[in-house]
Order: C-alpha cells, then sequence, then structure tokens
C-alpha cells in the first residue's frame, strides 16, 4: 500500500484541512481512516507528525468524487479526524470545509467550469443534503481573489455562496428531532434542531453565563462545561443519537441577544470547547431556530419569505439568507444561503508515516495495534447503537487498540452481516449482532449469509424486553380499546417498523395475528428513525425494545401499553403483559451478542470472549445496562451459539406456522 498520496491542502471558511479525491486514498473505510489518521498527525496532541493544527478546526478532512446520486455533480465526505487520539468520525458535517469542495473539484477536473460564475450541486454524504456552491470562475477558471471579506479570517478573497436545499432533519429525519420545539431536560429549556448539524440550543442566561464572553473564558469554566455536557448526553438520547459521549454530535450552542430584531448572538461548542468563531452548518441550525417560532432562540415571528439574518460570534458574525415558508405555527425552512471563501494553500504530495499501515513483519500478528472495527447493523441512536458504543468505550483499554463503532444500516441488518461474515477471519472485524440478524430476519428470507455457518461466536451481551408503545394523543387508551378501534376501522392507526425481520416488525405481525386487527406499516432504516416518528405521532403505534423504548417512556414522549412478553416489567409494574389484555402468544425478547467472521482463531475469541464478560462484570456497566431496561447476560461462545440455533428454529416454526412471509405481510398491510 503506497504511504505517499496527493493531496490538496485549504483554507475553507473558518476551518483548513486536506482535500483528497476518493481515488487518491487506500480502499475500503478502514484503510482510508488509518491514511487520515496519519495525514493529520492524530495520535499528538499538537499534531506535529501531520498537516493537523492541534485544534479540531484544523484537524478536518474533505473527501470528494463524482457523485451517484441523480442530478447532484459531486459527493462530498467530511470526516473530523481526533486531536491526540487516533479517530476518524464522519457522521458529523462540515459547512466551512463545504465552502473549498467546489473550486477543488473544478481544478481537478470533475467539473467544467463555466464563463464568468459556476455552480455545482454537492450531495454531503454525511447527511444525505443537497447543497448549490457557487464559484468565480472568469475565464474557465477557479479565482479565489476577490473582494468578500469573512469574519476570522485575514484578508479577502472571491466570494463563495452556499444554497442549503434540504439539510432539515438530514440526521435524524425531523427538524425537531424530539417532537418538541422546547424541552426541559435536568431543569433547564433546551430546543433540540437538526439543521444542517444536530443542535443542542440553551439560553446562555439560563446556565449563568452572559453569552457574550470569550471562548477562552467559557472554556476555564469548568463547571459550565461539565453542565453543557451532562445535558448533551440527555440530549443525544432524545434526539435518537444514542450515547453520545465519543461522539461528536449533537453540538452545543449558547444563545442571546442580538444587536437588532435580525441577529442573535451565538457560542457554539465542538462539542467540549467553544469555538473561536463559528460554524457554518451551525450557524444555519442557529438562524432556523431562531427564524422559527417557539424555540429558545426564537427572534420575532416572521412571515413567508426571504429574511437576511445575522449569527454574531467570538470573531464577527455571519450573515445568512433564509427563506421561510407557510404561515404562524406551520411555518417552516426551505433554504438558506450564506458567504463564505476560500484559498488553495498548496498542493503536492503527502507522505504517511510507517506506524499508520502494519509492517509486513507485523502481518501475522492478529492483535496488532492497528484499530478494531465493531460493525453495528443498524444506524445511530437505537439500543443496538447505544450498547455497542458502551462495549466497546470499556473494551479498548483491556484489549490495548481502539475499537471504532461503524454502523452499517440497510437491509434490515443484512449489509453489516454480509460485510462480517466476508472479512479477514483475524478478530479484527466484530460484529454486534442481535436476535433480528442472527434469527428473525434468516427465518424470514433467503439472505446472503448463513447466521450459523458463517460466524464464530464470541459471547452474548445482554437481553431486553419489548414494549408496545403508542404515542400520548392516542385515543385508544388500553390495549382492548385500540384493538376494539382497529377491528371496527382496520388501518385507522399505523405502526412503526425497524424493517422487515426486525424485532418491531415480528411483534407488529404477531400482534395482528393474534387479534385479526390492522395496522398500516411504516417501515424505517432501523429503530432510532421509527421511535422518532412515533413519538412526533407520525405512527402511533411501534414494538421497540425497552432498551430503545425507555428514554422517551420515561420523558412521557410515549405511552407504555403492555409487555410483549412473559411476565411485567420491575421498572413498570402498572403496564401489563399482552397475555394479560387478552391478546396471547406475542412474546418477542431482544438478544445482543458479539460474532466474528467464522474461522477466526479459538485463541482470539477466547481473548475477545474473556475481556468482553470482564466488561459485562463492570458495575457501571450494568447499571447503565439496567438504566436503560437491559439485562446484562455474559456467557461462553458456546452459549452464544446454542441462543443463535434455538431462537432461528423458533422464528422459522413461528413463520412457517403463522404465515409470516416478508410478501404476506405488505399484502396485509395493504387490507
Amino acid at each position: 500500500m503506497s504511504k505517499t498520496i496527493p493531496c490538496v491542502l485549504m483554507r475553507a471558511g473558518t476551518s483548513r484541512g486536506p482535500f483528497f479525491l476518493r481515488e487518491w486514498l487506500p480502499e475500503g473505510d478502514e484503510a482510508r481512516d488509518q491514511a487520515l489518521i496519519g495525514a493529520i498527525g492524530a495520535s499528538d496532541p499538537l499534531q506535529l507528525d501531520g498537516v493537523g493544527g492541534g485544534s479540531t478546526l484544523n484537524s478536518k478532512v474533505a473527501i470528494v468524487s463524482r457523485s451517484s446520486v441523480p442530478g447532484c455533480d459531486l459527493d462530498y465526505l467530511f470526516a473530523q479526524v481526533g486531536v491526540g487520539h487516533r479517530s476518524v468520525d464522519t457522521r458529523p458535517n462540515c459547512g466551512n470545509m463545504l465552502s473549498g469542495v467546489a473550486p477543488f473539484a473544478i481544478e481537478q477536473g470533475l467539473v467544467e467550469a463555466q464563463q464568468g460564475t459556476t455552480k455545482v450541486r454537492v450531495h454531503n454524504v454525511n447527511t444525505g443534503a443537497r447543497i448549490d456552491v457557487t464559484v468565480r470562475t472568469p475565464g474557465g477558471r477557479v479565482t479565489y481573489a476577490g473582494d468578500a471579506r469573512i469574519d476570522g479570517v485575514a484578508g479577502t478573497a472571491a466570494p463563495i455562496l452556499l444554497d442549503f436545499l434540504d439539510a432539515w432533519g438530514a440526521v435524524t429525519g425531523q427538524v425537531f428531532p424530539t417532537g418538541q420545539r422546547i424541552d426541559r431536560i435536568q431543569g433547564v429549556e433546551v430546543s433540540c434542531i437538526d439543521a444542517a448539524m444536530p443542535l443542542m440550543i440553551v439560553r446562555a442566561a439560563d446556565l449563568g453565563v452572559s453569552g457574550r464572553e470569550k471562548p477562552v473564558a467559557l472554556d476555564a469554566d469548568t463547571a459550565l462545561l461539565e453542565r453543557i455536557e451532562s445535558l448533551r448526553l440527555e440530549v443525544g438520547l432524545r434526539m435518537g443519537l444514542g450515547d453520545v459521549s465519543n461522539s461528536v454530535i449533537p453540538k452545543p450552542v449558547l444563545v442571546s441577544a442580538g444587536e437588532s430584531a435580525n441577529s442573535i448572538t451565538s457560542r457554539y461548542f465542538t462539542p467540549r470547547r467553544c469555538h473561536a468563531s463559528h460554524a457554518v452548518t451551525g450557524a444555519i441550525g442557529v438562524a432556523s431556530a431562531f427564524a422559527l417560532p417557539g424555540t429558545v432562540a426564537s427572534g420575532m415571528a416572521r412571515s413567508a419569505g426571504c429574511h437576511q439574518l445575522t449569527v454574531l460570534h467570538p470573531a464577527g458574525q455571519i450573515d445568512i439568507e433564509v427563506e421561510l415558508g407557510g404561515a404562524g405555527e406551520a411555518v417552516s425552512v426551505q433554504r438558506a444561503a450564506l458567504v463564505r471563501t476560500a484559498r488553495k494553500i498548496m498542493q503536492g504530495e503527502l507522505h504517511l508515516p510507517d506506524y499508520v499501515f502494519s509492517r509486513p513483519e507485523e502481518a501475522a500478528q492478529p492483535a496488532a495495534r492497528k484499530p478494531l472495527t465493531l460493525i453495528v447493523p443498524t444506524s445511530a441512536g437505537g439500543g443496538n447503537d447505544t450498547m455497542a458504543r458502551i462495549i466497546a468505550a470499556k473494551l479498548a483499554p483491556l484489549l490495548g487498540q481502539e475499537v471504532l463503532v461503524d454502523n452499517r444500516a440497510g437491509a434490515n441488518g443484512a449489509v453489516a452481516s454480509e460485510y462480517v461474515a466476508g472479512a479477514a477471519p483475524d478478530g479484527q472485524t466484530l460484529m454486534f449482532g442481535y436476535v433480528g440478524t442472527h434469527a428473525m430476519n434468516p427465518a424470514l428470507q433467503k439472505l446472503g449469509y448463513d447466521p450459523v455457518a458463517d460466524f464464530a461466536p464470541i459471547g452474548l451481551v445482554g437481553s431486553s424486553p419489548t414494549l408496545m408503545v403508542a404515542h400520548p394523543d392516542l385515543q385508544s387508551g388500553d390495549v382492548p380499546a385500540l384493538v376494539a378501534a382497529l377491528r371496527a376501522q382496520p388501518g385507522r392507526y399505523a405502526y412503526a417498523s425497524a424493517g422487515e425481520g426486525t424485532p418491531p416488525h415480528f411483534a407488529a405481525a404477531l400482534f395482528q395475528l393474534a387479534t385479526g386487527a390492522r395496522m398500516a406499516g411504516s417501515t424505517y432504516q432501523g429503530a432510532a428513525p421509527a421511535i422518532a416518528d412515533t413519538a412526533s405521532g407520525r405512527t402511533q403505534i411501534m414494538f421497540p425494545s425497552l432498551f430503545t423504548a425507555h428514554p422517551f417512556v420515561h420523558s412521557g414522549r410515549l405511552r407504555a401499553l403492555a409487555v410483549a412478553g412473559p411476565q411485567r416489567l420491575p421498572g413498570l409494574p402498572d403496564v401489563p403483559t399482552l397475555a394479560e389484555a387478552g391478546v396471547p402468544g406475542v412474546d418477542v425478547t431482544q438478544w445482543y451478542g458479539l460474532f466474528a467472521p467464522a474461522r477466526t482463531p479459538h485463541d482470539r475469541v477466547d481473548t475477545l470472549n474473556q475481556a468482553l464478560n470482564q466488561v459485562l462484570a463492570d458495575p457501571a456497566v450494568v447499571q447503565l445496562f439496567e438504566q436503560h431496561g437491559a439485562r446484562v447476560e455474559a456467557g461462553t461462545p458456546q452459549m452464544l451459539a446454542a441462543r443463535v440455533q434455538a431462537d432461528l428454529a423458533r422464528w422459522q416454526a413461528v413463520v412457517a406456522q403463522g404465515g409470516l412471509a416478508v410478501a404476506e405481510q405488505r399484502a396485509a398491510v395493504l387490507e
């Protein structure tokens, strides 16, 4: 593998970092991430051995390629590389780095420059959002010279217009993922908004500061930073992002009054330090919350049309044109545009350090210091993802290597399962499997992997019962009333499914078979967006694990109707089982376990099993699981293998006896 790769170093907005064509980097996400770690010099807090600047603002990477999305010219993948730790996070987006994407792509021949100006439509791979970027190209060539000035950057440059088209709800699926514009968390009013970047917005005064302090003063206030982080962790759960202790999203923001009716003052955190100026995507989110009614940042009421708004930050201001549509409480943000600048600093070859990739003589050592990758078969934010991140954080020090969590949602877990089944059997790629991937989905349909033959079980992690939950506004107050309403009016209510072959899908199917009732079905890519839509009222019913449902039930955003299991739960003693409510036969317990590819050496499996069981014996882990309605279940690889085979046989029998074929379920939903 080549350790010398092409690179263009650019200042983009108020950020700086290397820009790469995707083809310049190694194939595969793991090798790509190792190259980025070496390029930035992430292992060192000062990043002396790379092109990073010892700050999150200068530890950013843009990866660009021709777009595979119809109607878009470019794909832009943003990566936030660690400062002092070898990590790469591709979940957030960066609007500042985005400003360099179009000029970089034009100069690399991916887009043909037009006379005067060139408009490029960019697809942000991180969030799925589309942005129109307009660059000055006099004579058909990019120019960086001009008279535009942005605060936080010396001098002037050519203006680059960023026009965000569909960045609202791009990460979580909703502009307000909690279903409310203001939540009260730990006694503080908070607005959770997903507008170009998932944000947690708090009034500065509510945390005892003015909101006009310099970043160095806020960074020195340890008690304030701890308070913000405590709020952020809870917000992450409520927004459906799961355990965000190892993630940079959601970003915290403190807001206060601006200097006019059309401005607002913001202090943006990254998330544990105050930004020296302000992120572009964060400014879009703050301006959206400022323009919309009912948030902690709301300004005066605004009518439909374009509004020139200003976000004031420590280094100056960002001017944003926000276009609103609708009226009153139904008003929404249609688009937002702002001007950035960029400049190419240098172009040439970047030499990666030797320690980035394993040396040839180390190839035979499966426990080399390269990161272990834990593949999660669901999107970020669900119960599986949260459990996996708890386990990963504790495994890393025991194994003496990083454990990177990689969410590969799709095909109801089949994408992740096939990936791990085909990975090298060296114990460096593991799967956080569960009853859906290793019993239910394989029982329901033919897949590209065998849940028994293609995997080496490592060990059980835990289990969680399944709840039947409803939106609080559901008129039917209990299960018998719901069944009566559905029998009288089939399809009156809709249920959310995490995908065919997942526990919420099976539980809903069994419920309908047992009652003869019919519900409309809405299928999502994972439990996180499914439960978020149920909490918002877009669907009315769901059968999530208690681990996934716990924060929503605890906060009152969902109502627990029944337990889809044999007994009531200690934490919800007043919630009956479905059998007690007159619906027998719906018993869906969700279990979770770690798997490696088949033919992984026995000694590596034993090492991983011992480390896993040590993690599960940690009282803090046991408490975390129990607080969210799950139970730790440690054990041997043989115990997990037996659980897989028993549950696979059980669900194959259920499918055969109940006629739960995929096609038949689709037909049932349409009745």
